[in-house]
């Protein structure tokens, strides 16, 4: 996978599933195949072929990141972690993941997964609790020299914690590095530091924002506000959705009054 390809799947997978983002990915690659490409759409049609992901913001970043790439890059995504941080919407892990997995650089790469799994390999705890600056040296001082192993621990981290080290009670009986594990050694104690909290959706602001979006990605012309009004009951809380959608800049407001995608 070559990095344009990695910084795309990166950014969809931020707080969104795999089965969610696999068919809109592919979609995008088709269509937007290079930073160039999708540098010369309009932040309306990016919007559109976001869908249902979610976060739609970072769609926006994910444009002005491609225009970034053009004007200081030349079209090529770098491979340097502080060329790749200077990007918009490219965070700590995002510039590494792009540094390993699309060029084979030897970078610590610490998602929620992994970070789980150096809590209870190293550390012993049962959960990784809030992200910490230690975190990346903690992965660095596990990771392999060898760039192509390194790349290849990197991604076995990330399955170890997705598919075995999980969330919830892990399958021990599956990990290849049980007999190494300092949570295992010690008994596998329980987590005793404050629960995780549960992120609802039904009736909060991100799901009238989805809605107020929903209409105007489906409009073919600016819309008027009573159009918006018969998405959501709560005044108050549309509006203030909304407000919030216009200072994103997900939605713009027209001079007579009317809302669109932004041109």
């Amino acid at each position: 996978m070559d990095a344009w390809a990695v910084l795309v799947s990166e950014v969809m997978l931020q707080q969104t599933p795999v089965a969610r983002v696999e068919p809109v990915w592919r979609e995008w690659m088709d269509r937007w195949p290079t930073p160039a490409a999708l540098a010369g759409v309009s932040p309306a049609e990016v919007i559109r072929a976001w869908g249902k992901l979610g976060y739609p913001r970072r769609a926006l970043r994910l444009r002005e990141a491609a225009v970034a790439v053009v004007d200081r890059h030349a079209g090529v995504v770098p491979d340097d972690v502080a060329a790749l941080e200077a990007l918009p919407g490219v965070g700590t892990y995002t510039a590494r993941a792009v540094a390993c997995f699309g060029y084979g650089h030897p970078q610590p790469v610490v998602d929620t997964n992994v970070r789980r799994v150096v809590a209870r390999l190293v550390h012993g705890r049962a959960e990784a609790g809030n992200a910490r600056a230690a975190d990346l040296a903690d992965i660095a001082a596990l990771t392999p020299p060898d760039p192509v192993r390194a790349a290849r621990f990197s991604v076995a981290a990330m399955e170890l914690g997705a598919l075995v080290c999980v969330a919830g009670p892990p399958r021990c009986g599956a990990c290849p590095v049980r007999d190494r594990c300092a949570w295992v050694l010690a008994g596998s104690p329980p987590h005793d530091g404050p629960p995780r909290r549960v992120q609802k959706f039904a009736g909060t602001d991100r799901q009238v924002r989805g809605r107020l979006l929903d209409v105007l990605r489906a409009a073919h012309a600016p819309v008027p506000a009573v159009a918006l009004d018969a998405v959501w009951d709560d005044a108050v809380q549309r509006s203030r959705c909304l407000g919030s959608l216009l200072t994103d800049g997900l939605v713009e407001q027209t001079d007579d009054g009317l809302f669109t995608l932004p041109a």
